[in-house]
């Protein structure tokens, strides 16, 4: 089959996957075909968000493939969000990458909320300012920093370009792709009186160096607003290698008074199509321990599942 018919077909099968009503074979159709194309055929275009917002994507890297795809990253997380930040809402973006979450969220606070969009890497900083312009998203306030429990210098290494959103500090001593260094401080450091005091959600992805950021945020836990949430993918044996550990951080939270919360999220190519037209329930209880990579969400709220 020529290179010239493979691309019309991916063209057509991208098209169904995001357009067509309902799922009758899109789950395979993206795993088996569009997803391994699109990854080894990379396509630099601006495509839409199914929310409407616009970015600008190359589809080597999962995230911006997915979003080229599906029109959609973390449909769980975008979903929840949805239903948590409203106008005049403050949503505080850790590890922004792209800056997909923070369009997002600029549209659901409106004018009088704020976005403040926190991202380590100079390359995906500059990402995330583009797409604020390119959405008009005035009010985002992108911030080039690493998030810690201290001032300090931090070396980030990405072992492969084909997922750079795994930009990490985590000992790593296979090839390297890239490296760059970054400049730490604690979360409270990097937000502005207001922002703290106005934050209804903080999202922390930052790629096993969670502890960190926790620890640096535990002292002003108890100065925010009662009805914060704090959104936190927990990667546990990333978090060893740096000498840190689930336990920790769900003890700092739960004597801050907040109870633990588990988002669904799965990033198979083929959990997708449903995920984005079909509606889950919100977090559930999370009791047990936590043994893999899963979100976590922080709420006072004390129920059997959030809303």
């Amino acid at each position: 089959m020529s290179s010239a018919v493979s691309e019309a077909l991916v063209t057509l099968g991208r098209r169904y996957v995001r357009d067509a009503p309902g799922t009758c074979g899109k789950a395979a159709l993206a795993a088996r075909c569009l997803n391994p194309w699109l990854r080894d055929h990379p396509r630099r275009r601006v495509v839409d968000a199914v929310f409407g917002a616009r970015f600008a994507v190359d589809t080597r890297d999962l995230i911006q493939r997915y979003i080229y795809l599906f029109g959609v990253w973390e449909p769980h997380m975008s979903r929840w969000l949805r239903g948590r930040l409203g106008p005049g809402d403050v949503f505080v973006d850790v590890g922004a990458n792209i800056g997909y979450l923070s369009v997002l969220g600029s549209r659901l606070v409106g004018a009088e909320g704020r976005v403040v969009a926190i991202e380590a890497s100079p390359e995906f900083h500059r990402r995330v300012l583009h797409h604020r312009d390119l959405n008009g998203c005035d009010n985002i306030r992108a911030v080039n920093a690493a998030v810690s429990d201290s001032r300090k210098k931090l070396t980030f290494v990405l072992a492969s370009a084909q997922n750079m959103g795994a930009n990490s500090v985590v000992p790593w001593d296979g090839p390297v792709e890239s490296r760059f260094e970054a400049d730490a401080f604690p979360l409270p450091e990097l937000l502005e009186p207001d922002e703290l005091a106005r934050a209804r959600v903080i999202k922390v992805d930052v790629e096993g160096a969670e502890g960190g950021v926790v620890r640096g945020l535990a002292p002003v836990l108890d100065r925010l607003r009662p009805d914060v949430e704090i959104a936190v993918e927990v990667t546990p044996d990333r978090m060893a290698q740096l000498g840190d550990s689930v336990d920790e951080l769900l003890a700092t939270m739960r004597a801050a008074g907040f109870h633990t919360y588990r988002l669904v999220n799965d990033y198979a190519p083929g959990s997708y199509p449903a995920a984005v037209r079909q509606a889950r329930n919100g977090p559930v209880r999370w009791r047990g321990p936590v043994r893999g990579e899963v979100d976590l969400i922080f709420s006072r709220v004390d129920a059997e599942s959030l809303g």
